[in-house]
């Protein structure tokens, strides 16, 4: 048995003035067929459990490319096609291939490509034949679409959303795989559009027992898998709904019906699941009168992870304002902050210009007397079971306020990403992240409160008003019945 491993993905927001060339892949990730001989990522992650089950089944391993960039905005078309064909072009050479797995985003945009995934996964079945085993593991921000369910036999999307399931969908997407190359199942996909632009956050209930309700679903009456997709908002693409996926043993009846099953009770859900979000001076009353630190909030809209710069002022300058002080605040992206630092060395307290740098919603620059704390290279950050790279990073305080300030753009995701500098977070009145959901694994579990605040960043909580052109489908919060 031979069995063909890739990666190749990003998150693309559509609105995004970042643009993703070479560079972003090339900072991010980028490998060509030595990936799992690297400490592994969110996304490389799945190719180290794929080579480690496939060798445990005596296969040949062929691995190809394994690329992700930080989410932004379109890939250009050169960069894409480059990717894709040096993938394809590994998959051609080691023909014939009994098993193609690629981990992929599912909200990929390239110029002249809506759907990259299924562009890819559509030319891998042409070349591999109707009787290999093609699956593709996915973020549960992705689009699902007609191409991608027609070439492949499986997708699977991490079904916890902060992503902490990588591994295990992984996991299940080989046993699934090798189960038809096998030939014990005859894997079929069924979808349900839940007409929805959302965000779901899995970490609270309902969605907690949904997740518990769809893996009950598996392994039983010849289903074989249940994700729900929710989609990414902020790409504007024709299928960016959110939709529920059903693998099912030959029986797409089945499936269909699991999938709307799912799909509605998603729909009689949507009330519950909308996460309140704070304006800005609702968050900082909440941390001004709350009895007990560090309150941790988390400013969505500016979350690199969703294509926003991730250095944006408006939180950090009205908590300013006020004169409030035992703030932490990262992770701000400026390189050219961080640079600065570097030359001034540790404990130099000089005038520098943080932030704002990226466009209107990065809001103005703030100028402060800053004195460096501390400066790491190449930092890191723990994500899931994995480590995510922040570039060169320092700590600076001002004002009675420490910021972390980083030159790899990443969104924070754990709470090493400060105390890696020496700060003692248990000491901080509040913690301010640049994220939207991804830190709560690591900051819930030492937080008295939880918030979630809306700046007028990047990325702004208000699914009925995206500017979407491509997707003109009726979809719920912008109209209240879209199957009327």
């Amino acid at each position: 048995m031979k069995v063909f491993i890739a990666c190749l993905g990003t998150e693309t927001n559509t609105f995004s003035p970042i643009p993703t060339g070479m560079e972003a892949y090339t900072e991010s990730m980028l490998y060509h067929g030595d990936a799992t001989q690297h400490t592994p990522d969110l996304f490389s992650e799945p190719m180290h459990i794929w080579r480690r089950d496939a060798e445990a089944q005596q296969a040949d391993v062929v691995e190809s490319v394994a690329a992700f960039a930080q989410p932004a905005g379109i890939t250009t078309r050169p960069v894409y096609e480059a990717l894709r064909d040096e993938l394809l072009d590994d998959l051609k050479e080691a023909m014939p291939v009994d098993m193609v797995l690629i981990a992929m985003h599912g909200a990929m945009v390239a110029d002249g490509y809506d759907d990259c995934e299924g562009d890819i996964l559509e030319r891998a079945r042409a070349i591999v034949g109707p009787n290999a085993a093609v699956g593709a593991e996915l973020d549960l921000h992705c689009s699902i679409t007609k191409k991608m369910t027609g070439a492949a036999d499986a997708l699977i999307t991490f079904k916890e959303y902060p992503h902490i399931d990588g591994k295990e969908r992984a996991e299940e997407l080989f046993r699934l795989l090798l189960a038809k190359q096998q030939g014990t199942v005859k894997p079929v996909i069924s979808t349900y559009d839940c007409r929805m632009i959302n965000m779901w956050r899995t970490t609270m209930e309902p969605m907690a027992t949904f997740v518990k309700e769809m893996q009950a679903a598996e392994g039983k009456d010849g289903v074989l898998s249940v994700s729900f997709a929710h989609g990414f908002p902020w790409g504007d693409v024709p299928d960016a709904s959110a939709k529920m996926v059903v693998v099912t043993d030959g029986d797409l009846a089945k499936g269909a019906a699991l999938a709307e099953r799912f799909g509605k009770r998603i729909w009689d859900l949507r009330h519950e699941t909308q996460t309140r979000v704070l304006t800005i001076d609702e968050a900082l009353d909440a941390v001004e009168a709350a009895a007990s630190g560090p309150v941790v909030v988390a400013d969505v809209a500016d979350n690199a992870g969703g294509g926003a710069a991730s250095d944006s002022t408006f939180l950090l300058r009205a908590a300013l304002d006020r004169g409030m002080t035992g703030i932490v605040s990262g992770l701000y992206w400026d390189p050219v902050a961080v640079r600065f630092c570097k030359e001034a060395g540790e404990g130099a307290t000089f005038d520098l210009r943080i932030g704002g740098k990226c466009g209107v919603t990065s809001g103005d620059p703030l100028d402060l007397t800053v004195t460096v704390r501390r400066i790491v290279e190449h930092a890191e950050q723990t994500f899931g079971t994995t480590r995510g790279a922040m570039g060169d990073s320092v700590w600076v305080s001002a004002n009675g306020i420490d910021l972390v300030l980083n030159s790899v753009r990443t969104q924070c995701f754990h709470p090493d990403s400060m105390t890696q500098f020496g700060i003692d977070l248990a000491k901080a009145k509040a913690i301010f992240v640049k994220s939207t959901q991804h830190f709560h694994a690591g900051f819930a579990p030492i937080a008295s409160e939880v918030h979630y605040a809306a700046t007028p960043s990047a990325i702004p909580p208000d699914f009925a008003t995206i500017p979407y052109r491509k997707f003109d489908a009726p979809y719920w919060p912008k109209v209240e019945n879209p199957f009327a």
